[in-house]
C-alpha cells in the first residue's frame, strides 16, 4: 500500500524537518520516517475499520426498530445495508481483525463520528434508492454482492472522500495523518473493489509494501538526501548559475536535494518521472510560483548532471519536453 508516491511525500516532510530540527542523528530521523510511513498503513486500516464500524451501528439501530416493529405489529425494517454482504465479509475479515488485535483499534471512543456519518449516508437519497431497490435496476447486470459493494464504494467517494470534519478529526488523533489521507482513500476504493465473496475471510488487503524494494527505496533516498545534501547542494549552484536563489523558497531546495538523490542513486527511475514528481510536490508544498521554479531548476540539473557524466539518463530536448508536458496539462483539465 505504502507506493512511492507516498515515500516521496514524507521524505520531503521529513528531511525539512530534520534540517529545522538542530538534533542532527541520522539513524533516529531514518526511524522518524520508517515510523511514520508505518502510520500511514494503520490510517489504511483504520479507514476500513470505519466501514466496519458504520456497518455495526446499522445493525444495532435495525434491531432495536426491528425489535420495535414486531411488538407493535407493524413492518419490519429493511436490513439491506446493515447486513450488507460486502460490509459483513470486512468485518470478518482475518488480516483486518488481526491488525485490530495488534493495535487494540477501536471507534467505540469516536463512536459520535461514527454515528454522524451513518446519519448522513441514511439521510441521502443513495441510500433511499439502495433500500428501496430502485438502485437494482441500475445496477442490473451486477450480482447482490457485487451490487453491495458498489454501494459501499459509492458511499465511501460521497461520504467519507473529501470529507473537512473526518480529515480535522484524523489530524487530531494522530499527527501524523494530517496529510495521508487523499492517498489512503485510493487504497481503500481500490480494496473495495478487490474483494470477492468467494475468498470469505481470508480475502488479502493490501499489504504494507508491495515488495522489499519499496521499503529499500524510503530508506535509501532518505539516507541520500540527508548525507549527500552538501554535495547536491553544489550542483544546484553549479548547474544554475543563471537562478536566483534567493526567489526560491528553503522548501524548494528541499526538494531539488532529494530530487537529484533520486536521480543520482536509482538508475532505474527516468529522468522525466523524477522532474515530475517533484515539480508537482513543490505545488503541493511550497509557493505558488514554485512548480515553475523547480521544474526549470531540476531540468537545469538534469542535464547538467547527464553532461558530467554523473548519471547516464537521457532528457528530451526542451521543445519536445515543453510539448509533452502542454499536452499533459492538457489531459489533466
Amino acid at each position: 500500500m505504502i507506493n512511492r508516491d507516498l515515500i516521496r511525500r514524507k521524505i520531503v516532510q521529513l528531511t525539512y524537518a530534520y534540517y529545522q530540527n538542530s538534533n542532527h542523528n541520522m539513524d533516529n530521523a531514518e526511524k522518524e520516517l520508517m515510523f511514520s510511513l508505518s502510520k500511514s498503513y494503520d490510517l489504511y486500516n483504520y479507514m476500513l475499520q470505519l466501514i466496519v464500524a458504520i456497518t455495526q451501528e446499522a445493525r444495532k439501530r435495525y434491531d432495536v426498530e426491528a425489535a420495535r416493529a414486531k411488538r407493535e405489529g407493524e413492518q419490519e425494517p429493511s436490513s439491506r445495508f446493515a447486513m450488507n454482504q460486502f460490509a459483513v465479509q470486512l468485518e470478518e475479515n482475518k488480516m483486518l481483525l488481526d491488525w485490530i488485535d495488534v493495535k487494540n483499534s477501536s471507534w467505540d471512543e469516536d463512536i459520535e463520528m461514527v454515528r454522524k456519518l451513518y446519519t448522513a449516508i441514511t439521510s441521502s437519497d443513495l441510500y433511499a434508492d439502495y433500500i428501496s431497490g430502485a438502485i437494482d435496476e441500475e445496477l442490473k447486470d451486477l450480482s447482490d454482492y457485487d451490487r453491495d459493494r458498489e454501494v459501499w464504494r459509492r458511499i465511501y467517494k460521497k461520504f467519507i472522500m473529501n470529507n473537512d470534519d473526518i480529515d480535522a478529526f484524523l489530524e487530531e488523533k494522530s499527527l501524523y495523518w494530517n496529510d495521508d489521507k487523499d492517498i489512503v482513500d485510493t487504497f481503500v476504493l481500490k480494496t473495495i473493489k478487490r474483494f470477492d465473496p468467494a475468498k470469505k475471510a481470508k480475502q488479502e488487503l493490501l499489504p504494507e509494501y508491495k515488495d522489499a524494494e519499496d521499503r529499500e527505496f524510503a530508506s535509501k533516498l532518505f539516507r541520500a538526501t540527508i548525507l549527500n545534501g552538501e554535495a547536491y547542494q553544489r550542483y544546484m549552484s553549479d548547474a544554475s548559475r543563471n537562478w536566483d536563489f534567493s526567489r526560491l523558497a528553503y522548501m524548494d531546495v528541499v526538494i531539488m536535494q532529494i530530487a537529484i538523490a533520486e536521480l543520482i542513486n536509482f538508475p532505474g527511475i527516468p529522468a522525466t518521472v523524477t522532474i515530475n514528481e517533484y515539480v508537482d510536490l513543490a505545488k503541493a508544498y511550497s509557493t505558488p510560483r514554485s512548480g515553475g521554479y523547480v521544474n526549470g531548476m531540476l531540468d537545469n540539473i538534469t542535464r547538467f548532471l547527464i553532461q558530467r557524466g554523473i548519471i547516464t539518463k537521457e532528457l528530451p530536448d526542451r521543445k519536445q519536453k515543453n510539448k509533452a508536458q502542454a499536452e499533459n496539462n492538457a489531459n489533466k483539465e
